[in-house]
């Protein structure tokens, strides 16, 4: 998620907060930012209230605790209370945020099964990009909220983490554009949080668990960090890699070649 301005600050503030945060109260933690965050996106008045500049910020923060007193966890009580004393650059950014402090919350209750979780976001990101009848299943607007959770809990359970499939069910629901979209973010914030740069690499055969570690380890020292690999197979491809880490592409795929090759013919 790309902020600026007071948002930026907020959000890193927050996140600081969200780290003092107990364990084995991460998960309810995250229900009660997503839950917070859907109930300001679908109250316009409550949202234009929470992020106002010219009103007292501990006012605010007490609005917020009485209307959702009783039903948010105490440490998520003091998240939303701490959010809307801060100052916001747009009024949107404040439920982006909250979403964004729940997935890392998330995240973090998965333990030792957050490289796992980011692996299978991953996979689910691929399997909607190539069924067609899923990925258009999952965008009909004349099925609801329900029936699509329903559809891909029924692909889901039993065959991958809880938070998976939460995440998952978010990503209908959330603030990004597409399905595939907010996995493709969720997974990225699940490698920051294990302090890991996602690079996606496009190969025409599968790689060797050997190749894979030369890879990692080299595009590591490239970027300085630890890096977590997506591998994407792809025949057109004909041989060679392609790797993107962020904005940085690493073209060097045989079919580039030859495109390269035949723009200098026509040339």
């Amino acid at each position: 998620m790309s902020l600026r301005g007071a948002s930026a600050d907020a959000q890193a503030a927050l996140r600081q907060q969200l780290d003092a945060v107990a364990a084995t109260d991460q998960a309810a933690v995250a229900e009660d930012l997503f839950g917070v965050a859907a109930v300001l996106r679908a109250e316009p008045g409550l949202r234009r209230v929470a992020t106002d500049q010219s009103l007292d910020a501990a006012a605010k923060a007490g609005l917020v605790r009485q209307v959702f007193a009783g039903k948010l966890s105490s440490a998520g009580l003091d998240l939303v209370a701490a959010a809307v004393e801060r100052r916001w650059t747009a009024t949107r950014d404040l439920a982006d945020v909250l979403e964004d402090l729940g997935v890392v919350a998330l995240v973090k209750s998965t333990g030792g099964d957050a490289r796992r979780l980011s692996d299978e976001l991953f996979a689910v990101a691929e399997l909607v990009n190539s069924e067609a009848d899923l990925r258009n299943a999952l965008s009909d607007p004349a099925r609801s909220a329900a029936d699509k959770s329903a559809l891909l809990r029924n692909l889901l359970d039993g065959k991958a983490l809880g938070a998976t499939v939460r995440l998952t069910e978010l990503a209908l629901n959330g603030s990004h554009r597409t399905v595939v979209a907010a996995l493709t973010e969720y997974q990225k914030v699940a490698a920051a949080v294990q302090e890991e740069s996602v690079a996606r690499v496009r190969t025409a055969r599968p790689l060797t668990d050997g190749e894979q570690q030369r890879l990692t380890d080299a595009l590591g020292r490239q970027y300085g960090r630890a890096i977590h690999l997506n591998v994407v197979v792809e025949p057109d491809l004909i041989g060679g890699l392609r790797v993107e880490v962020g904005d940085d592409v690493i073209d060097g795929s045989v079919s580039s070649r030859l495109d390269d090759a035949r723009r200098r013919l026509a040339g």
